[in-house]
């Protein structure tokens, strides 16, 4: 059997993954539903026996792929003992949106088999656990990050050169801690799907093409979209299978990847390290999906023009020094790996709506103009 063959054939449905605590009968809850102190104290008893919620307040609810919400647990002794906090937050598909993608079933898994063996920081996860009935409905209850004293990332946030240097240092970190890992290939970890071979990758275009036609309604989005965008949308889907095609074909070490990897999915500690959330699209990929994401969409246009190549090659640096091995040389990640996946960029924040918590226009002016300046369109489409 090939290769290719075999991917298939363990792919076949993802979703069945055994869930970590079969002690658990029912079904999680499907739909629009918040918690209550029974159904958040039973939950967590499956794994810490004899916890009970004795009272929680909600506190914040945020909805957009996902349903975040701030909770505060009053836990009886037990619960206590177990040292689980008062402050929490519990993510789940609760919006009663994108009930066809399994992101939150992954990220479950990932919290429950992988975030220990990082290196670089995450939030601390009290309970993960998921359906294993194909649903891929999936809930995580994670320490309440405003507790460290730090702040969240957001997508347009500015920090300048020596703050994106900083937060590559840290990416550089995180995907080198598990470089080329036997804990990551598909005989050890089949429930990780490997980059833009999933269709919540290499169908986003389509997938989220409603949103996609919303911005295009949108006069002040239009205002900066390049005229053949504008003139013809369906080329960002041609250009992504394009992508698409070259990174399923390219041979390289893989790593972790944090899949969706730009300010707003990070939490900035006092010390200034970063904190690497919304493991959701979290992956065995490629580095540069995440690289190219992360710094176009960090810097200024100008900052961009002026900085780019140097702060990929302080990447690459910190990333040899985390034990990466086999790495692609600067230019080839300059000349034919960053120009693709600004595509990947592109893809996304046209897609976007502002509603969801992140602003898109300044992100869409952001990799349109490196589309432009990096020859993106032309590479992937030849035209």
């Amino acid at each position: 059997m090939t290769q290719e063959a075999a991917t298939k054939t363990r792919m076949v449905d993802p979703n069945m993954v055994p869930r970590p605590y079969p002690g658990r009968t029912e079904l999680l809850p499907a739909g629009r539903f918040t918690p209550d102190a029974q159904w958040l104290g039973s939950l967590m008893a499956n794994k810490y026996p004899g916890v009970v919620a004795e009272k929680l307040e909600v506190v914040q609810l945020f909805d957009s792929h996902t349903t975040k919400l701030r909770v505060a647990v009053d836990w009886n002794e037990a619960g206590k003992a177990a040292g689980l906090p008062r402050n929490l937050c519990v993510k789940a598909n609760w919006s009663g949106m994108f009930d066809d993608v399994d992101i939150h079933a992954l990220e479950a898994r990932f919290y429950h088999f992988l975030t220990d063996n990082l290196t670089a920081q995450t939030a601390k996860c009290y309970y993960s656990d998921w359906d294993d009935d194909g649903s891929g409905r999936g809930v995580v209850v994670l320490e309440d990050l405003i507790d460290r004293g730090g702040k969240f990332g957001h997508s347009t946030q500015h920090c300048g050169i020596d703050g994106v240097a900083s937060a590559l240092a840290d990416l550089a970190k995180l995907h080198g801690g598990l470089w080329d890992s036997p804990l990551i290939t598909p005989e050890a970890a089949p429930w990780l799907p490997t980059s833009m071979n999933v269709p919540v990758d290499h169908d986003q275009v389509r997938i989220m093409w409603h949103w996609i036609n919303e911005n295009l309604k949108d006069p002040n989005f239009c205002a900066i979209a390049p005229k053949h965008y504008l003139d013809d949308p369906r080329r960002v889907e041609r250009a992504f299978d394009k992508l698409t095609e070259y990174e399923r074909a390219f041979e390289a070490p893989y790593c972790v990847i944090l899949g969706d990897c730009h300010q707003g999915n990070t939490y900035i500690l006092p010390s200034g390290e970063r904190l690497w959330l919304d493991w959701q699209l979290g992956r065995r990929g490629r580095p540069w999906r995440d690289l190219t994401y992360f710094t176009v969409g960090s810097l200024t246009v100008e900052e961009r023009r002026h900085h780019h190549r140097d702060l990929i090659a302080h990447y690459r640096d910190c990333l040899i020094k985390e034990g990466a091995t086999n790495v692609i040389d600067l230019d080839t990640i300059w000349n034919e790996q960053i120009p693709r996946w600004v595509m990947y960029g592109i893809q996304a924040w046209v897609a976007n709506m502002d509603y969801w918590g992140q602003n898109g226009l300044p992100m869409n002016e952001r990799f349109f103009a490196a589309g432009e300046d990096l020859g993106s369109w032309k590479l992937l489409l030849g035209e």
